[in-house]
């Protein structure tokens, strides 16, 4: 069941439709419009190879294949859009972790990202860049009792 929530909000990431928005983001060919709810803007990371199969704190098995992300206070279930700012790709994202944590937050860091968000950021040479993250959906703290 936890999987099967959690892959809903991953495709709820990158379909959502909102009404009443007023920012654009192409999700496949079609043009649509999203509110944004909070913004942020600061460095994200990706999370090692290593940590693939692991518990996240949400207790949700880690995924390096799908669009989820790490963050210190946003509640389990938060869709993001990430934005590399030095090249203008985005991904959306859900927050299913906490961190980051050690050097990589010493150093800045907001955002832990899966490897695939990282790939779709084209950040992975660069294993650290400036983003923005735009909120599209608060998440209410729990991956399992959640209906998309």
């Amino acid at each position: 069941m936890k999987s099967r929530t959690v892959g809903l909000y991953i495709l709820l990431a990158g379909i959502l439709v909102l009404p009443g928005c007023n920012r654009s983001v192409t999700a496949g060919s079609q043009e649509q419009e999203h509110t944004v709810l909070e913004t942020q803007t600061g460095d994200a990371t990706f999370y090692a190879n290593s940590f693939q199969g692991d518990r996240t704190a949400s207790g949700l098995k880690f995924d390096n294949r799908k669009a989820v992300a790490a963050h210190r206070t946003y509640p389990f279930g938060t869709v993001a859009r990430v934005t590399n700012l030095e090249n203008g790709k985005s991904v959306n994202v859900v927050i299913v972790d906490r961190g980051p944590y050690g050097k990589n937050r010493r150093e800045g860091a907001l955002i832990d990202l899966s490897r695939s968000a990282a790939q779709g950021l084209d950040m992975i040479r660069e294993g650290q860049v400036r983003v923005r993250i735009d909120v599209l959906i608060w998440g209410t703290g729990s991956l399992t009792d959640q209906t998309p």
